[in-house]
């Protein structure tokens, strides 16, 4: 993030940005970097609120407690001191605030390739590619299961669009891969079609050390580099209301306990498993979050950990998870606020709960990524692709998704809200005149290619010139744009003895039966 990369920043406004060819597709987008939110963040409650909403999750974990059922964590916090009944762990308010400062307030996850190292906190925000559909969607063949083709599908997407800075958790569930295995097949798709941060699931003992193994191998490190610094991560969730299950604990405590990040997202939805009210959800969601980030800091001191939220509200006519609402925004700018308090980074989420890529999907895309925006998130997951409250990634709608990830990094660059004299344009002013235009001044002339936002998607055309060259909507527009880079793909180099390395250790650990798939 030096010299060369403010050099790139200067020039990812126009056209000349990063075109890239892909088999003769033509795509122009903005070149790889880290944004960087400029804005104050919105704060929709005052400090006394932001107190209130932390000393009800206080008196939660105090008075009420949260479930751990991992016989480890409940040990640990025995240790600890905690009051533990059975399955119960109840903590003090002094115990929960100093684990929550051994954590620190950002840190950086190097992949494979340095180059495409992510800094979580700090003001930064990086955009992650939808993660865990069990279906797809697309204009050709409609709604159907995930498989293992349309899996490396996305991560083709993930690895192409640079606005895409890291690789989450599978794009599409591919259940024609075994699940005993699955992990290892898609986990090495992952590492040779990208060279992005990935993430392990915390399902199971082999999954999380496998997925370990194999970022250590394709990155070529021994075990005290892996060690020395984040080179992978991941993000549990608890069971709401008040309850951490056993295999995302056990994963998140053995990453942990190597230096890897751990993201805790509780999964809240206000009228269902959480209070109705927004302030109730935040506290519920801000409680269970820290109960398992107390124990990480506990375990494993100074280990980078996020605090991350998912608490939407649900259709009260049917009981239906609804996303991109009002009071999903309102929870999220919340809960930033409570992020900050704490001196954690924050990740938070794009979602939708449309069917198929429409206006609906984009609103409420756009409402819950410009609350990302507004809350002072760093970490956004299912950025790009996602329809159907989860169910559904979509290729058409991961390009459309993309297009507004370009035009919020664009709206956080210096130069669009730069004021230096060369910025007033006094000069081009006086040379223009009353009556005027700018098109052919000087000023203009030396900016024109990078002045402005280019889109990837968009059609600015008028409505005859649209209508002339065929009339294409904005899906059929987005799919023709992630077929031709689907097809034309490239993956990134990888050291043909590193691929090697990976390829035997899948092959090995497929013959020794991968993974279990029961807890």
């Amino acid at each position: 993030m030096g010299d060369e990369s403010a050099g790139r920043r200067r020039r990812s406004g126009g056209r000349e940005g990063n075109a890239r060819r892909v088999s003769g597709f033509h795509l122009e987008q903005m070149p790889w970097r880290i944004p960087k939110n400029p804005d104050r963040p919105t704060e929709p409650v005052d400090p006394e609120g932001v107190l209130a909403i932390h000393k009800g999750a206080m008196r939660i974990l105090s008075e009420i407690g949260i479930e751990f059922l991992n016989d480890e964590a409940l040990a640990i916090f025995r240790q600890a001191g905690c009051r533990v009944a059975d399955q119960n762990v109840r903590m003090g308010e002094d115990f929960v605030m100093e684990m929550v400062r051994r954590a620190p307030a950002s840190f950086t996850i190097t992949p494979r390739n340095p180059e495409r190292q992510v800094v979580i906190g700090d003001g930064h925000m990086v955009f992650v590619n939808v993660s865990s559909p069990p279906n797809s969607w697309d204009l050709v063949r409609g709604k159907r299961p995930g498989d293992f083709e349309t899996f490396r599908d996305f991560m083709k997407l993930t690895q192409v669009f640079n606005c895409i800075h890291i690789a989450g958790g599978y794009p599409v569930e591919p259940i024609d891969i075994h699940p005993s295995v699955r992990h290892l097949d898609c986990l090495f798709e992952k590492l040779t079609l990208t060279d992005k941060v990935c993430h392990a699931y915390s399902l199971g003992r082999e999954r999380v050390e496998d997925v370990m193994e194999m970022v250590r191998i394709a990155g070529g490190l021994s075990h005290a580099e892996f060690e020395a610094s984040p080179r992978m991560y991941t993000n549990i969730n608890s069971v709401s209301p008040l309850k951490h299950d056993f295999p995302m604990i056990d994963g998140a405590l053995r990453l942990a306990r190597r230096g890897q990040p751990v993201v805790v997202t509780p999964f809240t939805l206000a009228g269902a498993m959480a209070p109705v009210t927004m302030a109730g959800a935040v506290a519920l969601s801000i409680a269970e979050g820290l109960a398992a980030v107390a124990l990480l800091q506990y375990v494993a001191p100074g280990c980078p950990v996020a605090i991350g939220t998912f608490t939407s509200n649900v259709d009260m006519r049917t009981g239906a998870p609804a996303f991109g609402t009002p009071e999903y925004m309102r929870a999220t700018q919340i809960t930033g606020q409570l992020a900050r308090f704490y001196g954690l980074p924050l990740r938070s989420s794009g979602v939708c709960t449309a069917n198929v890529p429409d206006g609906q999907a984009m609103w409420e895309t756009s409402n819950s990524l410009w609350a990302a925006v507004q809350s002072g998130t760093n970490m956004v997951y299912h950025a790009a692709g996602w329809l159907e409250g989860g169910l559904i990634a979509s290729p058409e709608k991961f390009v459309m998704d993309c297009e507004v990830l370009q035009m919020i990094q664009r709206y956080m660059e210096p130069e669009t809200f730069a004021t230096d004299p060369d910025a007033i344009a006094f000069d081009a002013v006086r040379e223009v005149g009353a009556g005027g235009h700018y098109f052919g001044c000087a000023h203009t002339q030396a900016r024109y290619q990078t002045a402005f936002y280019n889109p990837i998607a968009s059609d600015w055309r008028n409505y005859e010139a649209w209508a002339q060259d065929g009339a294409v909507e904005s899906p059929e527009r987005a799919h023709r744009i992630a077929r031709g880079l689907i097809d034309g793909f490239e993956a990134p180099p990888m050291d043909p003895a590193i691929r090697e390395e990976l390829a035997a250790f899948v092959a090995r650990r497929k013959e020794e039966g991968g993974a279990p798939t029961d807890f």
